[in-house]
């Protein structure tokens, strides 16, 4: 940093010093004695400092303290009330808590009630589903017997067919007969023709069940004497004479017709 410029200053230190009356005297030449009042001056203004300091820290540390005691104290004051309400609190909860236990027994009192009815109800069911399997058991055994039945059936139809069917053929020319399918496999529909000398183009036909060992006649077209039919039915399937059963109900056939 520049230094101002002082003339005086520099004038004067340029001057040499003028011998006068105010030249050192005698005694400014004597010898200094030194005492340490500087030294002491300076300890004690250090000590002075120090115990300042001292004393400001204590005086903080008084303040800091009934500070955090007052702090404290609130802390503890609102720790009570926060202490007081949550008595309170637990005190609405307890009684709560007891109406929903009673609540809660009255609950569990009709489920109980409620789970006796459903098992009983259950066990109702567990009992009639056993005998639906049981009677379903049963009654599949018997349409497997029955199909089995049926087939034995067919069968034996299938190999009397073979062994009768030029005595079928023959019935079929010598009673102007036909056989067409019923719409079903167990059954069989036998068509005359030329019944009536006035008509010959008019027909009659039998439909003739064959899905058990005995036959059985569904639908006549016209109708026949139901008693006369049935005795034609009941001889047939005691002497299983079936040429003889087709030319009988062809004899029924023209007595309808006449």
């Amino acid at each position: 940093m520049a230094s101002s410029f002082e003339p005086s200053l520099s004038t004067s230190g340029m001057r040499p010093p003028l011998a006068s009356a105010d030249a050192p005297s005698m005694a400014d030449s004597l010898p200094s004695i030194n005492f340490g009042f500087e030294d002491l001056r300076n300890r004690m203004a250090q000590f002075t400092a120090k115990f300042d300091a001292f004393i400001e820290r204590g005086r903080k540390q008084v303040l800091e303290e009934r500070n955090q005691f007052h702090i404290n104290l609130a802390e503890l004051q609102e720790d009570e009330r926060m202490r007081q309400r949550d008595i309170e609190i637990l005190g609405l909860k307890s009684q709560t808590l007891e109406q929903t236990l009673q609540k809660e027994a009255a609950e569990a009192g009709e489920m109980h009630a409620a789970i006796s009815s459903i098992t009983m109800e259950r066990d109702s069911r567990l009992t009639k589903r056993d005998r639906l399997k049981q009677q379903i058991a049963e009654t599949q055994k018997a349409i497997n017997q029955k199909l089995e039945a049926q087939k034995m059936h067919a069968k034996n139809l299938d190999a009397q067919s073979r062994l009768n069917y030029p005595e079928l053929e023959f019935w079929q020319e010598y009673l102007c007969l036909r056989i067409e399918g019923a719409g079903r496999e167990d059954r069989l529909k036998f068509v005359y023709s030329h019944l009536l000398e006035k008509d010959w183009e008019a027909e009659a036909w039998f439909e003739l069940g064959t899905a058990s060992r005995d036959y059985e006649v569904f639908h006549t077209r016209p109708k026949v004497d139901r008693d006369a039919l049935e005795r034609e039915v009941d001889l047939v399937n005691d002497d299983r004479d079936f040429g003889a059963f087709l030319k009988r109900m062809r004899k029924l056939f023209v007595e309808a017709m006449n």
